[in-house]
């Protein structure tokens, strides 16, 4: 019988295992690269890491919800992403060791699968052939993100918004919901556009607008959106 512990140290060394980072190396080297990750837990509220630390681990979510964002000098915060189970982020810093490059804060109870850059630079001096299959990767991620990132410029806010919902809700699982600017921040609009945009999809019986909740209610309109 799986011990408490045993069965999250499992799950977050799976998901490590299958970061897009590692895809090039075969089952027993990722196997033994992760065999050392550990857990860390989180309240909600609470700073993984502010951007400019140095970029020392990569995590797997295994629950929670994790808000990543920056800063502008006057003191706005701009979000980027909210990371749901399953995702993975910081592993570009496990690599290069610079500075992170955003906030990543605890938005609930969250906890997260770790593997520090130690333990990577340690494995990769003794697999040095471990080396171009990581790049070979890395440069495919890159020119998808480089032709996704085209894609979104070129969509109108509709477009991008449902998309976004779309997303939200295919990972969204008892998470907190995102208020209408961060939802702005998400797509590159201002909240009032967003608020319009929502509520004449309310109107026509897309979706639904509890507080701050968005239930969607006709997924094919939704989808037709970002086609």
């Amino acid at each position: 019988m799986e011990t408490p512990t045993r069965k999250p140290a499992e799950d977050a060394r799976r998901l490590l295992a299958n970061c897009f980072l590692f895809q090039g190396l075969g089952s027993d080297e990722r196997d033994q690269l992760v065999s050392r990750a550990h857990i860390r837990r989180f309240a909600a509220g609470d700073q993984i890491f502010r951007m400019g630390a140095p970029g020392s681990s990569m995590m797997a979510v295994l629950s929670g919800q994790i808000r990543i964002s920056i800063s502008s000098p006057d003191g706005k915060e701009l979000l980027l992403a909210v990371l749901h189970p399953g995702e993975v982020f910081g592993e570009i810093a496990l690599l290069d060791g610079k500075e992170r490059s955003a906030d990543a804060t605890a938005m609930t109870a969250c906890s997260l699968g770790v593997l520090d850059r130690r333990e990577v630079m340690v494995f990769l001096e003794r697999h040095p052939e471990a080396w171009p299959r990581i790049v070979e990767v890395l440069c495919e991620r890159f020119r998808e993100n480089t032709q996704h990132a085209a894609e979104v410029s070129l969509m109108q806010l509709p477009a991008r918004l449902a998309k976004a919902l779309l997303r939200m809700d295919a990972e969204h699982v008892g998470g907190k919901p995102l208020s209408q600017r961060d939802l702005g921040n998400l797509v590159g609009a201002a909240r009032e556009s967003v608020n319009k945009c929502l509520n004449e999809w309310q109107r026509r019986g897309v979706i639904r607008i509890d507080d701050n909740s968005i239930a969607i209610l006709d997924r094919t309109a939704l989808d037709e959106l970002t086609h």
